[in-house]
Order: C-alpha cells, then structure tokens, then sequence
C-alpha cells in the first residue's frame, strides 16, 4: 500500500511538472553537525526558484556524498530525506537530511621509492597526515607539494603513485581508519643541455636565449622556467608568451622548447594638422605628431625611436633615441638621447645625454647616466630678458624594480623607480641681464620616484595604482629647468604640459576591464599637486594648486602598437570642456 501511495505520488508529480514547471521554494538542510548548510547546499548545487526535476534529489544526495567523502567522511547517510509538493501544485520543497556519520582517520602511511632516493626527507610531508581525518585535498596537496620541490631540484619528471589504500573499522569503538600506501619515482635527472627557440621568424635566437640567462647543463628548476614567459614578456617583442616545453631526446639531452610568436615592433603615430590664419596678416602654419619606434632592429633586440612635435607656430620638439642591448654580450644597455626644443621665440634647449644601464637580475637594473644641455636665448631686435645662456652638466643614477607580469598590459606586480641627478649650470650671459650678485654656477638637484602597482581582483577585472612625485631643487629657476606637468602622462582632463613647476607630485587609479590579453576597457581617477616658489628676482608668484580628472578609455591591441583613447574631465569641466588623449602608448 505505502509503495502504491508512493509511485502515484511521484507519478502526479511528473505529470505537473510536464504541463506547468515547478520551482523550487524552499531547501532545508537538517542533521548536519559538521558542515554548515551553505557548505552542503553549494556541494547539492540546490537554490531557491531552480526548476524541479524527477530526478533532483537523488542527484542532490549523489552530489553531497562525494563532497563528503572526499573530505574523509565515507558513512553519511541522507535518511528521511524527502521532498513536498505545495497545495496548489506549482512549488516545491526540499528536504535534506545529512548526517555525516563519523570521519575515517589515516593510521598508517607507507611511503616508498625504487630509487635511490631517501625518502625519509619526504616523507616528513606527509608525516603530518597520521591520524589526521582522510582528507583528499589535503593528501593532493602534500603530493603536489612533493612534486613541486622535487621538479626544483631536477627531476621534471618524478611522480607519486598512491598503490592503494586500505580501509577497516574498529566496531567496538565505532572508528574508522584508513593505511595509505604511497610509492615514489623520481625519473630521469633533468639537465637543460639544448635550448631551441621556436616561433620567431625575425628576432634572433640569441636575443631569446640571452634573456633567460641560463647555462648549458644547468640544473632543471620549474620554478625558473615558469619565470621564463615573464621574462620574455619585458622584451616586448612577442605575444604573451606561454611556458617553454622540456623534455629528454634520444641521446639523453635535456631540451627546452622555447615557442613565441612576434608581434609587429615597428610603431608609426602621426597626426599632422593646419591651422588657417586669424586675419589677412597672419599665414597658416602645420601642427602635430610624429612618433616612429623601430624596436628589436634586425631581430637583434637593437631599438631607435624619433620624436617630432609642433605645439604651437613658434613651439615644437624634436627627441631621438637609441638602444644598444647587451653591450659586448655582456648585461649591460647602452642608451643614446638627443633632444631639442624650440619655446616659442623665447629660447631654444638642447640636451645630449646617455646612459649605461646594469641588468642585475631579470627584475631589477641600475644605471648611470650623463648629459650635457645648452640653452639659448632667441636674439631680438629690441633686448628683452627671457632666459639665460646657459650649459648644463648633470650626472645621476637610477634604480629600476620590474616585478609586473607584462609590461604592457600587466595584471599583477609591482614597478619602482627611482632616480637622482646633479646638474652642474653655468650661466654665460647676456652679461646686461645678469644682476649684480646673482650666482652664475648655481647647482641644481633632482629626485624622482615611481611606484605602480596592479591587482586582480577576480578575472580580468584589474586594478591599477600609481603614485609619482618630482622635486627640483637649486638657488633658483628657470623656465627651462622647470617639470612640464598636465595631460597623458600624469592628470588626464588638462592640457598637455599645461603647467610648469619644480614640484610635482600625481596619482593614478584605474579599473580595468581585460578584454584581450593586451586590450582593456578602463575608467579612472587622477589627482595632482604642483608648486613653484616665489621668486622676486625672475618676476615669478608663488603658485600652487590641487587638480583632479577623471573619464574612461580604451586600450587596443592594434597591428602597429598598443592604442589608448581615452576622454577626460578636469575638475569643474563641464561635458563639453572634456579632452580626447589619443595615441599609440610608446613602448621603446
């Protein structure tokens, strides 16, 4: 009779349920002692409003047993386990009757090797799982402990085999135990003998090989190799570059496969522009940018770039650089600057500098720098005072801490950098401009710090945080010697190098929406402090001031470089006041 009840209960429940679907109102989880009810809900995968089936309660008891069971509990049971349909036919509710019963404990474990190998070292990992309850992620984690430190010391290829596990029970105690019996194989010692680069059709094997700076027949370490992508990856050459693949050819050599695919690294970014005359006396004249980057030059890692920017008719720059890498095969970069700019018909600045750049580890690098700057002051027909004629020596070091996954679009680490610069000025004339008692050798003095750091905060969602500062200090200024502050590079919503100052300080906060691995959607904040001191002498008002922007952008991977665009507000700007930052992000 109670089976007859039983099948026409179930039987009305599957014909309702094929007519008009029924939904789950509520679950009750009951019994449980050890585990919480979110805990075994989640494991049953059951929630309110989930369309009910025929079948959902046994896969719910299906489910939670081997959460259970995996978690060392290997007697639950689920009696009065049931389910009720409401009166009016349309919900239904769910009740789980969970009782864990009692944990099964490891007693004895036995760990072995055919090796020669002492396993006692290892077998301390373990060790702790006696007469613990028999956990199966615990025990996996043990091993994949074991495996990782044995892949650091040499043996990619050791391997832990559990030959089998032995269950009985104390009845007169009601006590479950378990004896583990684990075997250990080391494998082959692993040596990386050769290195083979594949992928790169221009770059060179070298450029590749260098950078992962390893010797022949050193010592297999996973911990190394799983480095090597980010390592590449600062290069800049290539797509983001996945683990090397290691293995043991037939004469026993340990060879690593190191497979890239280049990406274009030559970046052109122009926009060229007229602006018309205001009257009958006045002529047009060109406007804009030229960017050219050639990077890894003939696949040797060599990299130039040239930098051409007219601001306004009488205002422009010009910017060449050079990279040498690897000078003589050895860790060291050389670098190679010229700069000029034409201020208006104020002055014209011209700066010859380099750089000899130490790569201590694949993270962090040290150089020292030189450079030697002239400034002229443009002749008028009626003498008016603008700048001085001036030279400029200045010496300094920097210190550079790359931790970041990718340097392009990085979604976790750390950079620090840091430098400082001791200029040497000597001032030349125009002698009727100089007044009397005015130092004419004054010294000035640089420091500078960057810190960024990126956090994900769960897939492809990132968060990045700078924060920046630039102190100038000397006897006093001029506008040549000043930080140009405003714009892409530091508070987005202003224009480009808007203000001058000898004290600047910004921060940078983005949150990132990863839409490939090098292109993302992004919103931010930026806020700025800049200063300059009064000084009577050279006509200069004190002048200080807190600036805020704020907007979204987007950065694409293109087939010429990475290109941002994004739209700024200052604070106080109105919609319309906003500002378009466009461009290709310099990557020499």
């Amino acid at each position: 009779m109670t089976n007859l009840i039983r099948n026409i209960f179930l039987f009305s429940l599957l014909l309702s349920h094929s007519i008009i679907p029924q939904s789950l109102k509520e679950i009750e989880v009951e019994g449980n002692e050890i585990f919480s009810d979110t805990e075994i809900k989640n494991w049953a995968n059951l929630y309110e409003g989930q369309t009910f089936t025929t079948d959902l309660l046994d896969s719910a008891k299906t489910k939670v047993a081997v959460e259970l069971n995996s978690a060392g509990y290997f007697h639950s049971s689920f009696k009065d386990s049931k389910i009720e349909l409401s009166p009016d036919s349309q919900t239904v509710n769910v009740f789980l009757n969970v009782e864990e019963g009692n944990p099964t404990y490891v007693n004895e474990l036995v760990f072995s090797t055919d090796d020669t190998l002492n396993t006692d070292e290892y077998f301390l990992l373990f060790n702790y799982l006696k007469e613990e309850i028999f956990n199966r992620y615990e025990i996996e984690t043990s091993i994949v402990s074991l495996l990782s430190d044995l892949e650091n010391k040499g043996f990619p290829f050791a391997a832990v085999k559990i030959q089998s596990v032995h269950f009985y029970d104390d009845t007169l105690n009601n006590e479950h135990y378990a004896d583990l019996h684990l075997k250990l194989t080391k494998g082959l010692k692993g040596k990386i003998d050769k290195i083979e680069v594949a992928g790169n059709s221009s770059t060179k094997d070298y450029v590749v090989i260098r950078e992962l700076r390893i010797d022949t027949g050193e010592e297999y370490s996973q911990e190394r190799v799983n480095n090597f992508p980010k390592r590449l990856n600062k290069l800049r050459f290539f797509q983001p570059v996945q683990p090397p693949q290691f293995f043991v050819d037939s004469e026993n050599n340990g060879v690593l496969i190191v497979t890239v695919k280049e990406k274009n690294t030559n970046n052109f970014d122009g926009v060229i522009g007229y602006v018309p005359p205001a009257n009958d006396n006045e002529t047009g004249y060109i406007t804009g940018l030229v960017n050219v980057t050639l990077r890894n030059i003939f696949g040797t890692g060599r990299a130039a770039a040239v930098r051409w920017q007219k601001l306004t008719r009488e205002s422009q720059e010009l910017e060449v650089k050079y990279l040498e890498p690897w000078l003589f095969s050895f860790p060291f970069n050389l670098n190679a600057e010229l700069y000029q700019r034409i201020q208006d018909t104020t002055y014209v600045q011209r700066r010859i500098g380099g750089a000899l750049e130490f790569l201590a580890t694949e993270d962090i690098s040290a150089s020292a720098f030189l450079s030697t700057e002239e400034v002229i002051p443009t002749e008028r027909e009626a003498p008016v005072f603008t700048v001085y004629n001036s030279s400029t020596l200045t010496t300094g070091l920097s210190l550079k801490i790359d931790l970041r996954d990718d340097p392009l679009a990085p979604t976790g680490g750390l950079l620090f950098e840091t430098s400082y610069s001791f200029s040497r000025k000597k001032i030349n004339g125009p002698a009727k401009f100089i007044p009397e008692g005015l130092e004419t050798n004054p010294n000035l003095q640089r420091i500078t710090a960057a810190f960024s750091a990126f956090y994900e905060l769960f897939f492809r969602n990132i968060v990045a945080i700078s924060v920046n500062g630039k102190e100038l200090s000397g006897p006093f200024f001029e506008q040549s010697d000043l930080w140009r502050f405003g714009g892409t590079g530091s508070v987005r919503g202003y224009r480009e190098e808007q203000f001058l100052a000898s004290r600047i300080a910004w921060s940078n906060i983005e949150y990132r929406l990863m839409l490939t691995p090098r292109s993302y959607a992004f919103v931010f904040f930026d806020a700025g402090y800049y200063s300059i001191d009064a000084d009577e002498e050279q006509g200069v008002t004190k002048n200080e001031d807190v600036i805020f922007g704020y907007g979204l952008g987007i950065t694409v991977e293109t087939a010429i470089g990475l290109l941002g665009v994004s739209f700024a507000l200052a604070d106080g700007d109105s919609f319309s006041e906003g500002k378009i930052h466009f461009g290709i992000i310099n990557e020499f």
